[in-house]
């Protein structure tokens, strides 16, 4: 039988550290086998390292000037081995791709300038200092923005135009298309289209933008192939009609859910301006105006209503005054849309003798300005050389007289100045 190895006498329980007596071989506190303690491992001691290793160490250099103390040696200035015996990688491993130092860092750190090539972010229209985060509200001061839609301004060289939601519409309903171009000569041309979506129908909006779109890009189609100016308006409008018509071809369950609604349905006003010559078109209320430079020359409107009164006064019915003081003067006789009557495009071409500017509005301007020489009264002189600012200043003038429609403006100055000499 073998027997287990002696072990030397413990003064304690391993376990639970409880006296043992000599002898013991189970804890009389814990139960623990005193025979499983596990022998003490061999001494290794430390070797101490002396100078019997064979290290050249070198001399300690002088003390310096300032200092009493001789210059110790830094660990580098002994070349040493690895445990094989082969030398150590010295600095000029580095070049090898293993870095042994750590550069050092800078106290601040550059920034990375903005990318030249990003839009900036949009500023507050309140307080004109914050800038507005992806829900479309301020981080300085918490003010809703506007949709994109509710205020558009643009600038096409020469010309350009401001469409606004006004005061009291939840939406806006106008759209406006502005572009300039060049007749087959090299002659200039400007194009400004309005259109003010009809409340009543259903998605006007849709059939205001539709058809300023579809009559702009007729016109700069158009025009430089050669087309006279005022045939080419004449089917920019069908064209804007036909574009109008097509969003009635709605499904016949969404014409269930909503029989009551008319057909998308809107107004359309354009000029063309030239060198020489001007031509306007319309059908519906949005009107054209004509301004000269020279203020003691008289202004005109260019344009005649397909409206409730304008039918009362050419009628001989009414007086202007009495018509446009009905409840029904603004109930328009004409409109683009599927559920129009019939589309009777009205064009006139025009030879101004001098300089000025052509006002293109809807009547959510002239509802404020609805004489010629009112309106001219408010359009600033400089129109001609900044549209822009002119456009800005109408819109302007309706929110300030309460802005109870959509109001959209576009400035085209007559003549077309030539191609470079945009607005300044």
């Amino acid at each position: 039988m073998s027997q287990m190895p002696q072990q030397a006498a413990l003064p304690k329980c391993p376990s639970c550290a409880e006296p043992l007596e000599p002898g013991d071989l189970f804890c009389g506190a814990c139960g623990y086998d005193l025979s499983q303690v596990p022998a003490p491992p061999r001494d290794q001691p430390t070797l101490a390292m002396t100078g019997a290793a064979d290290v050249d160490w070198p001399a300690p250099e002088p003390p310096g000037p300032d200092s009493a103390e001789p210059r110790t040696h830094r660990a580098t200035d002994v070349p040493g081995t690895d445990s094989g015996g082969a030398p150590l990688p010295g600095p000029e491993a580095a070049s090898a791709g293993v870095r042994l130092d750590r550069p050092s860092e800078p106290d601040e750190y550059a920034l990375q300038a903005p990318d030249p090539r990003a839009e900036p972010a949009p500023v507050c229209v309140a307080c004109r200092a914050g800038r507005v985060d992806g829900d479309g509200y301020c981080e300085n001061c918490g003010h809703a923005q506007p949709r994109e839609r509710d205020h558009m301004e643009r600038e096409s060289g020469p010309l350009a135009a401001v469409s606004d939601r006004g005061l009291r519409h939840h939406r806006n309903e106008d759209a406006f298309a502005v572009a300039h171009t060049a007749l087959p000569d090299g002659a200039p041309a400007s194009v400004a289209v309005v259109c003010d979506g009809v409340s009543s129908a259903t998605r006007p909006d849709e059939a205001s933008m539709a058809a300023s779109r579809a009559a702009g890009d007729s016109l700069l189609a158009a025009l430089p192939r050669g087309t006279h100016p005022q045939a080419a308006m004449h089917e920019a409008i069908v064209t804007a009609a036909q574009a109008v018509d097509a969003l009635a071809g709605e499904p016949d369950e969404a014409r269930e859910h909503a029989p009551h609604q008319n057909a998308p349905a809107c107004t359309i006003v354009a000029s063309v301006v030239t060198s020489g010559l001007l031509v306007v078109g319309w059908v519906g209320d949005s009107r054209a105006y004509w301004v000269p430079d020279d203020r003691t020359a008289a202004p005109a409107r260019l344009t005649e209503d397909d409206s409730w009164a304008a039918q009362m006064v050419a009628a001989g019915l009414m007086n202007e005054a009495e018509a446009y003081a009905d409840e029904r003067a603004h109930a328009i006789t004409g409109w683009l849309g599927a559920d129009a009557y019939e589309l009777e495009p009205h064009t006139a071409s025009f030879k101004p003798d001098r300089a000025g500017v052509v006002i293109v509005c809807t009547d959510g301007l002239w509802n404020y300005a609805e004489a010629a020489e009112e309106l001219a009264r408010i359009v600033p002189e400089d129109a001609a050389e900044r549209p822009l600012h002119a456009a800005q200043v109408l819109v302007g003038h309706a929110l300030d007289g309460g802005g109870h429609d959509n109001v959209t403006v576009a400035v085209v100055p007559f003549p077309a100045p030539a191609p470079g000499a945009g607005s300044a």
